[in-house]
C-alpha cells in the first residue's frame, strides 16, 4: 500500500475517483417542506395558547419557504 506521502507526490499513482452516483433531492425537500410544515402546526398552537412567542411560528414558515425555493432549485438545475 503506498504511503501518504508518496500519493501526495504522485497523484497520478490514486486510483480514479468513482463516477458520482446521481440523486434526486426532489423527495428530501418534500420532507423537509412536511417536516417544517407540523412543525408549524405545532408552533401555531403554542403560540395561539400563550405557551410560546411567534417566533417559532416564523421560522416554520422560513423554513417551508427555503424548502419551495429548493424545490424550485431541483427543477430548473441543468443535468438534474
Amino acid at each position: 500500500m503506498p504511503s501518504f506521502i508518496h500519493l501526495a507526490l504522485r497523484p497520478e499513482s490514486r486510483k480514479p475517483a468513482p463516477e458520482p452516483v446521481p440523486v434526486s433531492m426532489r423527495p428530501v425537500f418534500l420532507v423537509g417542506i412536511g417536516a417544517w410544515s407540523i412543525a408549524f402546526v405545532v408552533a401555531l398552537v403554542l403560540w395561539l395558547t400563550d405557551a410560546a412567542a411567534p417566533h417559532g411560528v416564523w421560522t416554520c414558515v422560513v423554513g417551508a419557504a427555503l424548502g419551495v425555493v429548493g424545490l424550485a432549485w431541483t427543477r430548473r438545475r441543468p443535468g438534474r
